[in-house]
């Protein structure tokens, strides 16, 4: 009997702390567990903010805040090349399109007028067909009485029809060097930029005697931007080029064409 008497009261004893440690964790006390664990969230979502609204430190600003005279020399001179190359491609545009349309006037009005003379004035002043037509003209009221009379009025007609052409022609060809400049050496120098942004990499890495990923991203970065640039300035003026010489083929076959017309009508003896 006395071994059962000390089982239950040590059972009893047992119940009793349970109970009391169970009686410490209130309501309030969870509740103090929980917003401490919640506290750092707030913290870290404004970390993230922060994180996003850093602006990049490898872009084309930083390329110009800390490049040297040498890198921002190299990259006004693609910009120079890049503004000269869609200068002339615009211009040439405009240029091709007003001539297309002047030889396509020419069609319809100038070989129905009443004379050669009266078809002339009706071109549009300062276009390629009005010059032709005013210096083959010329040359047919023009030719007695000059040194030039000893050249039979044939050849002299011809010459004079056949150098206003190649006027045209050598007018729509102005610009064309430029960008064949451009588009073949635009890559060699956005390549010098970033051999030269190669080199201060290098530099500051010799001097800092770590090549650590940060250390090496920024100038390389850099660099690589001076490649892309000059691809980006050559690709539109070799592309610009091919466009124009064939447009400026097919002005020329106009232009061709409404010389030899105009130059077998002379002959004829009309004006």
């Amino acid at each position: 009997m006395s071994l059962i008497k000390v089982f239950r009261a040590t059972f009893a004893a047992v119940l009793i702390g349970a109970a009391g440690v169970a009686a410490t964790v209130t309501p309030t006390t969870v509740l103090a567990q929980t917003a401490s664990a919640a506290a750092p969230a707030p913290a870290a979502a404004k970390a993230a903010v922060t994180e996003e609204a850093v602006e990049n430190p490898y872009g084309l600003k930083a390329l110009w805040a800390q490049g040297d005279f040498v890198a921002k020399g190299t990259l006004i001179i693609m910009l120079i090349m890049s503004m000269g190359s869609w200068y002339i491609i615009i211009t040439k545009l405009l240029e091709t399109q007003s001539m297309l349309k002047t030889g396509r006037a020419a069609q319809e009005t100038f070989w129905k007028a009443s004379s050669l003379k009266a078809g002339a004035a009706e071109l549009p002043e300062g276009s390629a067909m009005r010059y032709i037509a005013d210096q083959g003209i010329s040359a047919a009221d023009h030719h007695e009485g000059t040194m030039v009379e000893s050249i039979d009025k044939l050849t002299w007609i011809n010459m004079s029809v056949d150098r206003a052409v190649g006027s045209v022609q050598n007018k729509l060809q102005n610009g064309l060097a430029f960008l064949a400049t451009v588009g073949s050496t635009a890559p060699f120098v956005g390549l010098f930029g970033t051999v030269w942004g190669i080199y201060n990499a290098l530099v500051k890495i010799g001097i800092s005697g770590q090549a650590s990923i940060d250390k090496v991203a920024g100038p390389v970065g850099e660099a690589l931007i001076m490649t892309a640039i000059g691809l980006a300035v050559a690709v539109p003026a070799v592309m610009g080029y091919n466009w124009i010489i064939r447009r400026n083929k097919g002005v020329m076959d106009i232009t061709r064409a409404f010389g030899g017309d105009l130059a077998n009508v002379l002959l004829a003896g009309k004006r």
